[in-house]
């Protein structure tokens, strides 16, 4: 008499193929979800261009605060400069106009900074809490635009979490 042992393998689809099933979805959903051009309506500006030019605005915000930090404080220009730069890249790179590394413009509708602390380590504290706030906010808005978009603010976030990280270390 022959005995058979009953196949362990279920009919159907296994959990792993389902998982990765929904998430090729998911991809495919959030990929086709939307363009970086105009919204569906046809008039506005996208969330991407609305995005874009947030970020522009707050990083030319920030290199604002730098200069008013080196302007009070000459003797922080060696550490501050070359954050202040990278600034200015993000805010090129965010479509915000051509900035040089010696000049700034204010941006379009925001206010004045206001005036850097006295005590230079009051003024660092100060501005990497701002570098930190924006890497913050970053980090959340990311999370609304689609692929390059994100990418970058995923780096600009991350930088400015650096330099939070070198004005904090600067500050002691």
């Amino acid at each position: 008499m022959s005995f058979t042992v009953p196949s362990r393998t279920p009919s159907g689809p296994r959990r792993r193929s389902l998982l990765v099933g929904a998430a090729g979805v998911g991809l495919l959903v959030g990929c086709s979800a939307g363009g970086e051009g105009s919204d569906a309506a046809g008039g506005g500006p996208s969330v991407v261009e609305k995005a874009r030019a947030r970020a522009a605005k707050d990083s030319g915000g920030l290199v604002e605060r730098y200069d008013a930090v080196i302007a009070a404080h000459p003797d922080l220009a060696a550490l501050l400069t070359p954050l202040r730069a990278e600034v200015v890249r993000h805010v090129q790179a965010f479509g915000g106009g051509k900035r040089t590394a010696t000049a700034s413009a204010s941006p379009s509708g925001s206010a004045s900074p206001s005036p850097a602390p006295t005590d230079p380590k009051a003024a660092l504290t100060e501005l990497a809490a701002a570098e930190r706030k924006l890497a913050d906010r970053r980090a959340k808005a990311l999370l609304e635009v689609p692929g390059e978009v994100a990418r970058l603010m995923a780096s600009v976030a991350a930088a400015g979490a650096g330099h939070a990280y070198l004005l904090t270390e600067g500050a002691k």
